[in-house]
């Protein structure tokens, strides 16, 4: 059960991009463990034996999702069918029947949750799946002393055996994800030292450009010259953008944090975006907790929120509605969820969200989102994105709470 874990982060997830090709894997990882698990099980006697498919099985489900959870059920009950129809095949059917919908209840519960929380339920997920197959066989062949002694021995060590592998799971997640950030943060880090040594001397000449373009733009000029004076104008201003993008992700900033009310910053920042939502016959709706109190500054929080809000809006071309609203959590954050009914995005799209150089729009460069992304981690906070391809996006920004004196 190692070698799956190991073979699949290792390898798998820096070769596969796709995520359905890696899920595809993931189950034939896991299956081929499952196999082994039911080849070599510990008997004691007749009536009972000691296997822990239920280990593949739960964490393949986990990780993996509904149809990774569906083929590993079917190849246990295929493979059971192929040692012969006995009590045990019928077992291995009742137990999965009333095993698996549960396990696919608290997947999704378990793929949102952290590290803790994913132990505890991987842990019971086990408790429950062996409780299970111990009450059915014991009423398909009858409870003795003996059998019930080998199943409490059972279910102790598929509770053990899962916490172990669930806790070297998350660790290997979060080592490979550290390293992750790491190699970005190099590559971010050589970014920002470009566009510190190169901006001045870029923007110079395109300083010297746009001002003898707008004295060539004279009034008795052909319209077509004109057209494309104001056009060059506007490319020369754009790359300025960009390259204030660049500076303000790339130079270290010194944030003069305040305590603010997220509810009265998130008014103002609907307030300036209005105008532009009307551009695209969007409808931005509101709902705020009055008392969500971070420490932050609020220019920068105001400016990554302005970039969030200007993606949602610009996804549904066609018009639409934006939800806002800011509540307080149970863990002490403040909850900052911004809700669109746009195209929505891919779980690939979504991981690369925040990369430099990668927008989903065309003349998009992906800087403002990363500074968004910078700015939220300044504070301590974090940014989840939850989307379905045409079905919208919800980006949920998790803050620090305070309390206000």
């Amino acid at each position: 059960m190692v070698i799956p874990i190991f073979t699949y982060y290792t390898f798998i997830t820096e070769w596969v991009k796709s995520s359905k090709n890696r899920n595809l894997i993931m189950s034939v990882l896991w299956g081929i463990s499952i196999l082994f698990c039911m080849s070599f099980p510990v008997d004691f006697g007749e009536n009972a034996r000691l296997e822990l498919r239920i280990i593949p099985l739960l964490l393949g489900t986990l990780y993996g999702g509904v149809w990774p959870g569906i083929f590993l059920s079917a190849l246990i009950i295929l493979y059971r069918l192929y040692f012969g129809i006995s009590v045990g095949f019928y077992n291995t059917v009742f137990v999965l029947l009333f095993s698996l919908p549960v396990i696919l209840f608290f997947q999704k519960m378990f793929a949102s949750s952290k590290k803790d929380r994913r132990v505890k339920i991987a842990v019971g997920l086990a408790f429950y799946y062996c409780l299970i197959g111990l009450t059915i066989f014991g009423i398909l062949r009858g409870f003795s002393i003996e059998y019930l002694k080998v199943q409490i021995i059972h279910l102790i060590f598929a509770m053990v055996v899962t916490w172990f592998f669930t806790i070297l799971t998350e660790t290997i997640r979060e080592i490979r994800q550290m390293r992750l950030e790491m190699e970005n943060s190099e590559k971010l880090r050589v970014i920002s030292e470009l566009t510190s040594v190169f901006a001045h001397e870029i923007r110079n000449p395109m300083q010297v450009t746009r001002g003898f373009l707008q004295l060539l733009n004279e009034p008795d000029l052909p319209s077509k010259k004109k057209e494309y004076i104001q056009l060059s104008i506007e490319e020369l201003d754009r790359a300025n953008e960009i390259i204030n993008d660049f500076l303000t992700f790339g130079k270290p900033t010194i944030n003069h944090n305040e305590r603010i009310n997220v509810g009265s910053q998130l008014h103002r920042v609907v307030n300036i975006i209005q105008s532009y939502s009307l551009n695209y016959n969007v409808e931005i709706k509101t709902d705020f907790f009055d008392d969500c109190w971070i420490y932050a500054n609020p220019q920068k929080l105001n400016q990554s929120l302005i970039n969030i809000l200007k993606n949602a809006i610009e996804s549904m071309p066609n018009g639409g509605m934006v939800w806002i609203t800011c509540t307080a959590t149970d863990d002490g954050n403040i909850k900052i969820s911004i809700k669109d009914q746009g195209i929505g995005m891919t779980k690939e799209q979504i991981a690369r969200l925040g990369s430099p150089f990668y927008s989903l729009k065309e003349s998009g460069t992906g800087l403002g989102m990363m500074v968004s992304f910078q700015i939220v981690r300044s504070f301590k906070g974090k940014i989840l994105v939850n989307s379905e391809l045409d079905r919208g996006t919800e980006f949920i920004i998790l803050l620090p709470r305070v309390t206000y004196e």
